[in-house]
């Protein structure tokens, strides 16, 4: 219990200038390619973003949803249950994280960050039925997620990819609907580029302070800055 509590405190201290600032300005997304895909005649049809008829008439700026997404697999060398790591973004402010061991056992990389990745989407269901109740948010159309597995994001953004591996059909199946809909935008980044890595693995404080500080050490006045796009929730304060 002392070597842990010697961890707390080394950590709090290495941190003790860190802050979260709240990034209201929108991030630029306009160099991302959407692939114009018809799913009208896939197994899904066609999908619409059910909104319920009874939430606030929308005010104020209009907000986008960035997601990060990433899982490690074998992550619970008791269980051999993988983790899920997902960091939501509201225009350039990290508002939500999420680290959680697996409730099933996956056997490979693949099956690991498609359930991650469905989560993702429950995730955001619920997260823009909340902004439209809350307050009246005015949503952008579409929700940005960014995944390092590139088989997992190809599979998920092009109709006519087959699933081999029966297990992990409902994520599979959870995840294309919501693409489908035209809601959902699933991009893929590097490894290196994806914050979502620092919530599902052990890392060391050297190897994730280039993202880290992005996220944890941004200064000044950022209601005003809007700052320079960069990998990590698209800014990056000078």
């Amino acid at each position: 219990h002392l070597e842990r509590a010697k961890r707390i405190v080394s950590y709090l201290y290495r941190f003790k200038y860190s802050k979260i600032r709240f990034r209201t300005h929108e991030p630029d997304f306009s160099d991302i390619v959407i692939p114009d895909y018809d799913w009208s005649t896939s197994t899904y049809g066609t999908v619409k973003e059910v909104i319920p008829h009874d939430v606030p008439i929308p005010l104020g700026k209009p907000v986008v949803t960035v997601s990060y997404i990433d899982a490690n697999l074998l992550h619970c060398l008791n269980t051999g249950r993988s983790v899920t790591g997902i960091l939501h973004f509201l225009n350039g402010t990290p508002i939500e994280w999420y680290s959680k061991k697996m409730a099933t056992v996956e056997t490979a990389t693949y099956g690991a960050e498609f359930v991650s990745a469905r989560t993702c989407v429950e995730q955001l269901v619920d997260l823009r039925t909340t902004l439209r109740y809350l307050v009246g948010v005015p949503l952008r159309d579409k929700s940005y997620l960014f995944g390092d597995n590139e088989s997992v994001v190809n599979s998920a953004t092009q109709p006519h990819a087959k699933l081999h591996k029966r297990h992990n059909a409902l994520s599979f199946h959870r995840v294309r609907e919501a693409i489908a809909s035209g809601h959902y935008v699933f991009t893929h980044i590097p490894g290196e580029n994806n914050p979502a890595d620092i919530l599902s693995k052990h890392w060391g404080y050297g190897q994730v302070w280039h993202m880290l500080k992005t996220l944890l050490m941004v200064g000044g006045e950022t209601i005003n800055e809007p700052g320079k796009t960069d990998n990590i929730g698209r800014e990056q304060t000078t």
